[in-house]
């Protein structure tokens, strides 16, 4: 019997989503440590040294076995630039959810990428790993990511209180939700 991958390369009409390797390194570095792109981040502190984004990507290599992924967002063409990620984390097996988080470099924001990888990530949630709900956290303040998400179909349903604790401070997320029938109807 052939094992299906649960987290396979996907492409789009303009780009390429591939599972993290040491070669993104540099990229994952420049992406985390910039302020703007890191601005609603409140996960993680911004990356100061290049250690930072070879543990990020030692965190989420072999995803098959892990259960987790990141994929690059590669524009397709000639230069092949990275510009992005999104990937799935905690995943609960039992009841078929995973949450999906994503960033984009800034010179590509409002373009539609974000928008294209998600969708091909979306059904490649729903249709290699058998998710039936896809939670995504978002920043009170990132009114573009929640554009997005309604965009997608997900749902707001409220406030996660208290979601992270960043440099001392409590930050409260908007908590959506995409289940697997309305992703369906669509």
């Amino acid at each position: 019997m052939i094992e299906h991958k649960k987290f396979p390369n996907l492409e789009t009409d303009r780009l390429l989503l591939r599972n993290i390797t040491n070669e993104d390194v540099d990229f994952i570095y420049r992406l985390f440590s910039d302020e703007r792109v890191c601005k609603f981040l409140y996960d993680e502190e911004i990356y100061i040294s290049r250690k930072d984004a070879i543990e990020f990507v030692e965190w989420n290599q072999d995803p098959e076995e892990k259960g987790h992924n990141r994929w690059v967002l590669v524009k397709k063409g000639a230069n092949k630039e990275q510009i992005g990620t999104c990937g799935y984390d905690n995943w609960d097996r039992m009841n078929n959810i995973a949450e999906i988080g994503y960033d984009l470099w800034h010179e590509f924001w409002g373009q539609g990428y974000m928008k294209e990888a998600l969708i091909s990530a979306i059904e490649s949630g729903f249709n290699h790993m058998k998710l039936n709900r896809i939670n995504a956290f978002v920043a009170l303040d990132n009114v573009n990511s929640m554009k997005l998400l309604e965009k997608l179909g997900f749902v707001n349903e409220g406030v996660y209180r208290d979601k992270h604790l960043f440099r001392g401070k409590y930050y409260d997320h908007y908590s959506f939700s995409l289940l697997k029938r309305d992703w369906n109807q669509q």
